[in-house]
C-alpha cells in the first residue's frame, strides 16, 4: 500500500485512546496465537495492522462490508461491545465499516449507496451474519426493498473473503432448525448453488467469540485467504481445531469419575465435571475455554453451565446444526425425532424394558395356568451325548443300580460287544490289560 502511516503516527494513535505501546504489542501476540502462528510472530501482525491504519488521517482503512441476515444480531453485539480503553478497540479503527444495517440503520439510503460504492471498488472482507433465507423465492427476508439473498450474492462477487459469522452463518443455526420452514441455510452452501467462487472462512458459534473475528481479520490482512490454516469445513484450524473437553478445566474430574448429577448439589459447589448434565464438551470443537470471554473473565463452564455446543455447525448441511444436535441443553442425549414426534433415547429404553417384563410376566402366568410348570421341568439322567457315546463320555454321574441299568437299557441298541462289556463290568474297550483292577480281564 502507497500511503503508510509512520510509527509515530500510530503511537499517537494509541496514546490517544490510552492505550500503551506494550499494551498493544500484547493483543498482537494473542491475535498471533489465536491464528495459529508463534508469539514471535507479533511483529508481524502489529506491522500488518499499522500499515492497514493508513490512513488513520489519510481515510484509506481497509474496508469492511457487514450484512445482516435472518438472525438476532447477537454477534454484532458481542462484536460491538468492547470495554473502553482497550486495544481491540484500535482494531476497529483500522478497518472501515462501510456498511452495517445494524450500527447504521437510521442512515437509509445513504448506506446502501456507501455498499455499492464499496462492492463497485472491490478488495473488501465480507461480513455476514445469520442464517440465508431462500424460503418465497428469499423474499422471507427482504432488505432496502430487495431479497436478502440478492444483497449477500451482490456483495459476494467482488469480495477479497467472505467470513461467514455465526451458526445461523455457518449453516442457519436456529432458523435450520426444524422445521424449518423459510428454508434457512448458511452462506457457504448458498454461494455453491449461486455458483459464486469467493473464499469463505466459518466462526461458528452463538454468538462467535470477537476475539476469533479479531485474529481472522488480521488473518485477511497479513495473509492472503487461500493461505489460511482452516479445517475441512472451512474454520479456522487454530480455532476449532480441539474439542472444548482438550481444555476444559474441569477435565481433571472426569478423568476421576468426578460428576454433577443435579444443580445445587456439593458435587456442583466442588466444580466437578458437568457432564451429566448435558455438557457438549466432549464433542464440540472450539477454544471457548483458552479465549474466553468478556475480556478473559470467564466462559460457560468456569460459570458452572454445561456446554451447550453452540459451535457445533456443518456448513453442508442445515439440519446438522447445533440446535437439532444438542437439544434438549441439560439432558445427556439428544432428542430422537419421529416424524413430528420427538422423544429421548432412554424413554424409549425404558419402554421396551417394561414391554418385556410384562411379556415375561403374563408368559409366567400362562405357564402357571396351563399347568406346565407343576414339579419343574425333566431332566436328563445322562446326557445324551454321554449316551450315545459311552467310550467318550465326559460327565461324572451318582447314579442307582437301577438307573444304570436303564441307562444301559436305552443305550443298548447302539453299543457294540465290547461295549456292552464295558456297561456290564466297568472296563472300556480300549484300556490294557493290565489296566484293570487287579491285572483281570
Amino acid at each position: 500500500m502507497v500511503n503508510e502511516a509512520t510509527a509515530s503516527e500510530f503511537s499517537d494513535m494509541l496514546e490517544a485512546r490510552g492505550v500503551t505501546r506494550r499494551s498493544f504489542m500484547k493483543l498482537c501476540g494473542a491475535i498471533a496465537v489465536a491464528a495459529g502462528l508463534s508469539e514471535l510472530a507479533a511483529p508481524r501482525v502489529a506491522s500488518a495492522l499499522e500499515n492497514s491504519v493508513i490512513g488513520a488521517t489519510k481515510g484509506n482503512l481497509y474496508p469492511v462490508i457487514w450484512i445482516e441476515g435472518a438472525s438476532c444480531t447477537g454477534c454484532t453485539e458481542s462484536f460491538a461491545q468492547v470495554e473502553t480503553p482497550d486495544p481491540a478497540e484500535v482494531v476497529l479503527e483500522l478497518l472501515s465499516l462501510n456498511y452495517s444495517e445494524t450500527l447504521s440503520a437510521a442512515a437509509g439510503w445513504s448506506m446502501e449507496e456507501a455498499k455499492e460504492q464499496t462492492i463497485e471498488s472491490g478488495n473488501y472482507v465480507l461480513v455476514y451474519e445469520g442464517a440465508v433465507l431462500e424460503g418465497w423465492g428469499g423474499q422471507a427476508l427482504r432488505v432496502a426493498d430487495k431479497p436478502g439473498t440478492e444483497h449477500l450474492i451482490e456483495a459476494a462477487k467482488n469480495a477479497k473473503t467472505v467470513v461467514a459469522l455465526g451458526s445461523c452463518a455457518v449453516n442457519g443455526g436456529w432458523m435450520g432448525a426444524h422445521p424449518n420452514s423459510s428454508d434457512a441455510l448458511g452462506v457457504e452452501q448458498f454461494l455453491k448453488k449461486s455458483g459464486i467462487e469467493v473464499p469463505v472462512v466459518n466462526i461458528p458459534g452463538c454468538p462467535a467469540n470477537p476475539e476469533w473475528l479479531v485474529s481472522v481479520l488480521v488473518d485477511v490482512i497479513m495473509l492472503d485467504s487461500k493461505q489460511l490454516k482452516l479445517t475441512s469445513d472451512n474454520k479456522p484450524e487454530s480455532i476449532f481445531g480441539q474439542t472444548i473437553h482438550d481444555n476444559c478445566e474441569r477435565r481433571g474430574h472426569f478423568e476421576n469419575g468426578e460428576f454433577v448429577y443435579k444443580f445445587g448439589s456439593e458435587e456442583e459447589a466442588k466444580g466437578y465435571c458437568l457432564y451429566p448434565l448435558g455438557c457438549r464438551g466432549p464433542q464440540t470443537k472450539s477454544t471457548c475455554g483458552i479465549t474466553m470471554w468478556n475480556n478473559r473473565r470467564s466462559w460457560c463452564v468456569q460459570a458452572g453451565s454445561p456446554c451447550i455446543g453452540c459451535c457445533e455447525a456443518n456448513p453442508n448441511d442445515p439440519g446438522d446444526n447445533w440446535v437439532e444436535v444438542n437439544t434438549p441443553f441439560y439432558k445427556r442425549h439428544r432428542d430422537l425425532r419421529i416424524g413430528d414426534w420427538m422423544v429421548q433415547p432412554g424413554t424409549i429404553a425404558l419402554t421396551l424394558t417394561g414391554l418385556v417384563a410384562a411379556a415375561l410376566v403374563v408368559h409366567g402366568f400362562g405357564m402357571k395356568a396351563t399347568g406346565r410348570m407343576d414339579g419343574g421341568a425333566d431332566f436328563e439322567t445322562i446326557r445324551k451325548w454321554d449316551k450315545d457315546h459311552p467310550e467318550n463320555s465326559i460327565g461324572t454321574y451318582d447314579l442307582t443300580d437301577e438307573e444304570k441299568a436303564q441307562a444301559c437299557k436305552e443305550n443298548s441298541g447302539n453299543l457294540t460287544q465290547k461295549e456292552r462289556l464295558y456297561d456290564t463290568i466297568g472296563v472300556r474297550p480300549d484300556m490294557k490289560k493290565n489296566d484293570t483292577e487287579g491285572g483281570q480281564e
